[in-house]
């Protein structure tokens, strides 16, 4: 019997160093350098280097990215770093590349992530909508840039587009290691699903949408196909509103068309149905306060459809904090026109807090 209890424990011994392994094995960064040739979104200066790189969230699911280190830059020192979030429903080729490359042009360090369940990041199903997991994707990545030897942690910034503007805030509040937040045409994405633009959505239409994405749980439940809600159409009719022709002029032409390995035209943008309500429970404004003494900057287009989020965002936050308004630009406008980002108030707001 003894005999029996000592190889029981052996063996116990030997899975639990084989799970520890496996553990250990997940959480393993790469980093690839690529050339930008095949990302039709952006261009990359020939001063900057871009790599592929990948690293693991405290949830083991692997996130994806691309990161741009200056050829000038001296690796043997530490610099400021700052993290790129794609819009609600794109990948990091579509508009976060932009800014990363053009911000790494300016000197900085920065990386372009993939949310999880979207483009080369891990999560099932695809396109679904977990607001906590897209914030602890942004501290994933704190994590990563704060232990490369070339990164001063304590000088990490961040950018969030669009949806992701939502989802830095929500990160930033609980993560104090990201130094200085930028938004730039940002979506509030609980306030944009519970009431839709200028409060647009009445709260029998909100009921409604919840009830239907409660009964396709019973569907997919069942083996049922997947259905998915919001996004881009596919197709411009007499009928489509002004936003969405907006949005079809970057997501549904060769200006910003992308579609991921795995993924598929029909898709892409479109988050999941019954996941798409977890927004309904998100509050990225509750609290903004507390992020306060770091410095917040709040950047939209004077046309921007978007932009009574970055104006409720500002009213809100603490000091230090300012609300930049881009003559003539739309919401989408920010996403890639060069001209119209402001690159010099981002150049000039994090070399004054990063460095």
């Amino acid at each position: 019997m003894q005999k029996l209890l000592i190889a029981i424990t052996a063996l116990l011994m030997l899975w639990g160093r084989a799970d520890a392994q496996i553990k250990n094995s997940q959480k393993a960064v790469t980093m690839k350098e690529i050339s930008s040739k095949g990302y039709t979104t952006f261009k990359v200066s020939n001063q900057v280097t871009l790599y592929a790189v990948t690293f693991y969230n405290q949830f083991q699911m692997k996130v994806a990215g691309h990161l741009f280190i200056p050829g000038s830059l001296d690796r043997g020192q530490q610099h400021a770093a700052i993290i790129v979030g794609h819009p609600m429903g794109a990948v990091k080729e579509q508009s976060a590349d932009v800014y990363a490359s053009t911000l790494a042009d300016r000197g900085f360090i920065t990386l372009a992530i993939d949310l999880s369940f979207w483009g080369e990041s891990d999560g099932q199903p695809r396109n679904a909508v977990s607001p906590d997991i897209y914030a602890e994707d942004f501290s994933a990545a704190v994590d990563y840039l704060g232990t490369q030897p070339f990164v001063n942690r304590e000088k990490i910034g961040i950018i969030g587009v669009c949806g992701s503007g939502s989802f830095v805030i929500s990160a930033a509040k609980i993560d104090p290691r990201m130094k200085a937040i930028a938004t730039v045409s940002m979506y509030d994405m609980g306030a944009a699903n519970r009431n839709a633009i200028r409060h647009s959505l009445t709260p029998d239409q909100r009921k409604q949408i919840i009830a239907d994405a409660a009964e396709q749980r019973y569907v997919e439940f069942t083996g049922g196909a997947t259905k998915y809600t919001g996004g881009t159409v596919a197709k411009l009719d007499a009928h489509t509103d002004s936003i969405q022709r907006e949005f079809y002029a970057f997501y549904r032409t060769p200006r910003g068309e992308y579609t991921p390995k795995g993924a598929t035209k029909a898709t892409t943008t479109h988050p999941t149905l019954t996941s798409n309500v977890k927004f309904m429970n998100f509050y990225p404004f509750d609290d903004i306060e507390t992020i306060s003494p770091r410095p917040m900057l709040f950047i939209t287009g004077s046309n921007a459809h978007s932009r009574e989020f970055s104006q409720e965002a500002y009213k809100l936050a603490g000091e230090p904090k300012e609300l930049y308004i881009v003559p003539n630009a739309g919401h989408v406008d920010l996403y890639d026109k060069t001209d119209l980002i402001p690159f010099d108030k981002l150049t000039a707001f994090f070399n004054k807090y990063l460095n």
